[in-house]
């Protein structure tokens, strides 16, 4: 299971590089980034399949979609000095708690 873990941990991180080139790419324009984007949402997919067979798609989903959403915010806001509102920073908090709870509870059967 652990190494379940792993995986999704490294499909977001690849997740998030991909999505933070994309403002590089200009349109699809530039080929290196475009590439380097490219290849970071392959890999986060490749790595997404071997997740899939230890842990619970929905799972699997809520966990990549909601701390990919909150990575790719903190660093929009570092990196490209974009604001956020306390609703916004709430809002993150929120996911966060959310796909610990989810993970937490995933094992139980409702």
């Amino acid at each position: 299971m652990t190494k379940a873990y792993i995986f999704m941990f490294v499909a977001i991180f690849c997740e998030v590089a991909g999505t933070l080139l994309l403002p590089s790419t200009q349109n699809f324009t530039k080929i290196i980034p475009t590439f380097i984007a490219a290849t970071c949402y392959l890999t986060a997919l490749y790595c997404l399949t071997h997740v899939l067979h230890k842990i619970p798609i929905a799972i699997v989903y809520a966990t990549w979609s909601g701390l990919g959403i909150f990575t790719i915010a903190i660093f929009g806001y570092f990196f490209f000095k974009q604001s956020l509102s306390w609703q916004a920073v709430l809002g993150l908090f929120l996911i966060v708690v959310g796909v610990v709870l989810v993970n937490s509870f995933s094992s139980r059967v409702i």
